[in-house]
């Protein structure tokens, strides 16, 4: 039975290349019969999205949770910012070729590769720890490799969250998958956490390190322990369609048609651009600066906590069955505009009472029992909840306008471009920002108006995109021969029932 078959069995269907029927998984191919025992629930999509969250678990989330205690775990922030430039640097570039490079390696391959940078990483922090400020340029190498590597890593998971689950079940596996990456978030800061709990030194120490180095190495060789998309059928009995390697010419050409034919994912850029520019401001001109380290550590733990929290609300919403996918669509557009409204509402009355100079005062910083803590603490909570709420969602607008993985991997990659925004907006982005020193209020005020102008932009996008459910005629790479030709429809369809 071939895999591009379009037939309709079963209690769902398939792609059947018309534009009615209710919302369905418009995976090409035919009903196929899922495998049972412990074949079956090993490559199960969630068994699979749950091992990739694990991958991600260990090396971003701890790439995070390093982050988020501000500075890199450093009292001066400058060596991590100017680390992070170099990586979101990287990233960008890697990441607009990134989905090339997925669908000629494919997913697991590249999502191997992309584990590779996150231990070098930390390793460049452990040394820098151990040896002084002299190994500081080892830092930024490192963080442009670990760019190169976060690039290929972000697409293939793209690429592979969004293509193994039904349409009915995107918002679900989206939060699922952003749960257990934010258990890395979870544990990597309660470890930094723990360690530093009676510090004093306004930094973390080398054991903290040297924790998170073998945990990421751990996390890079967990890709090898998972199946290859070509081997997933869906829980309607549709298979992925694995990416047919083609030429580097052709694959390239993809990239451009990809684009070409579905300008609206351009839309979506200033969302994808403001969803790494916030950290700058919460991570360092937030919890970096007003907070003592053991303070600091116990918020980072707590953070990444109520990310899981928001994710997984937020996708039970998006996938609900009472509503309609545009109507989901609008839902969680709103619900963010409440968020970002609310949340930087609040953080203003904070940000208005402390600047660069006045941090620099080590008695002015909040410990977990100094009066004004809790209040503080719990602008940070609704931070995360804002964070994983808008990673989510931006997350499911893609996966609303395919579901082809060649495609998918695309867009993800386009995804990351916002990081290559960041780098030319204000000479190097938020981080190069913060380290050079730019006040506080001037971060905020540009995280805040970013994030409106995200929503704002991404609204005629969810008008004129997004449809209650997928047609074949909208999956323009699913259609495009090994040549690079776009074949018709009603071709492909009379292709497929004379190979069944």
């Amino acid at each position: 039975m071939s895999n591009a078959g379009i037939i309709e069995k079963g209690k769902e269907k398939a792609y059947d290349g018309s534009d009615s029927g209710s919302e369905h998984s418009s995976g090409l191919g035919s009903i196929y019969q899922r495998p049972v025992g412990f074949r079956g629930v090993y490559s199960h999509p969630i068994t699979q999205v749950c091992l990739m969250g694990f991958v991600c678990f260990m090396c971003p989330g701890l790439f995070n949770a390093l982050n988020g205690l501000g500075g890199g775990g450093q009292f001066d922030a400058s060596t991590s910012a100017n680390s992070n430039t170099a990586v979101y640097a990287t990233f960008a570039v890697t990441a607009f070729f990134a989905g090339s490079v997925n669908n000629k390696l494919g997913s697991k391959m590249t999502l191997q590769l992309g584990t590779l940078g996150y231990a070098l990483y930390i390793a460049s922090f452990l040394v820098f720890e151990l040896q002084g400020s002299h190994t500081s340029p080892f830092a930024i190498a490192a963080g442009a490799m670990l760019g190169v590597c976060a690039g290929l890593l972000w697409t293939a998971q793209g690429s592979m969250m969004l293509s193994y689950p039904t349409e009915q079940q995107k918002g679900r596996f989206i939060g699922i998958f952003w749960s257990i990456f934010n258990l890395g978030g979870v544990i990597g800061a309660a470890v930094a956490a723990g360690l530093n709990w009676n510090a004093t030194a306004g930094k973390v120490g080398w054991g903290t390190y040297t924790a998170f180095l073998v945990l990421t190495s751990i996390g890079a060789i967990l890709p090898v322990f998972m199946l290859n998309p070509a081997d997933i059928v869906r829980t309607d009995g549709t298979k992925i369609i694995a990416p047919r390697h083609p030429s580097w010419s052709v694959e390239l050409k993809n990239l451009y048609v990809a684009l070409a034919t579905d300008p609206m994912i351009l839309l979506l850029f200033p969302m994808f651009f403001t969803s790494n520019w916030f950290y700058t401001w919460q991570f360092d001109d937030f919890n970096g600066s007003i907070f003592t380290i053991r303070a600091r550590g116990l918020n980072n733990v707590i953070y990444w906590m109520c990310q899981i929290f928001g994710s997984l609300s937020i996708g039970i919403l998006l996938d609900s069955p009472r509503l309609t996918r545009r109507a989901r669509a609008f839902l969680g557009w709103i619900i963010l505009l409440i968020m970002v409204m609310a949340v930087h509402a609040w953080a203003y009355h904070y940000q208005r009472g402390y600047t660069r100079a006045s941090v620099l005062d080590e008695s002015t910083k909040f410990d977990i029992y100094s009066p004004g803590y809790v209040e503080r603490l719990w602008l940070y909570i609704f931070c995360a909840f804002l964070d994983s709420m808008w990673q989510t969602t931006t997350y499911w607008m893609m996966g609303a306008m395919s579901n082809d993985p060649s495609k998918l991997a695309h867009f993800t990659g386009f995804c990351k471009l916002r990081s290559l925004l960041s780098w030319f907006a204000g000479a190097a982005g938020a981080w190069r920002a913060d380290a050079v020193k730019i006040p506080f209020m001037n971060l905020f005020l540009s995280t805040w108006g970013l994030l409106v102008a995200g929503l704002v932009f991404s609204l005629p996008m969810i008008h004129l995109r997004v449809k209650n459910f997928t047609p074949l005629a909208d999956e323009i790479l699913v259609r495009m021969d090994d040549e690079g030709h776009i074949r018709p429809t009603e071709e492909l369809q009379r292709e497929t029932r004379t190979r069944q």
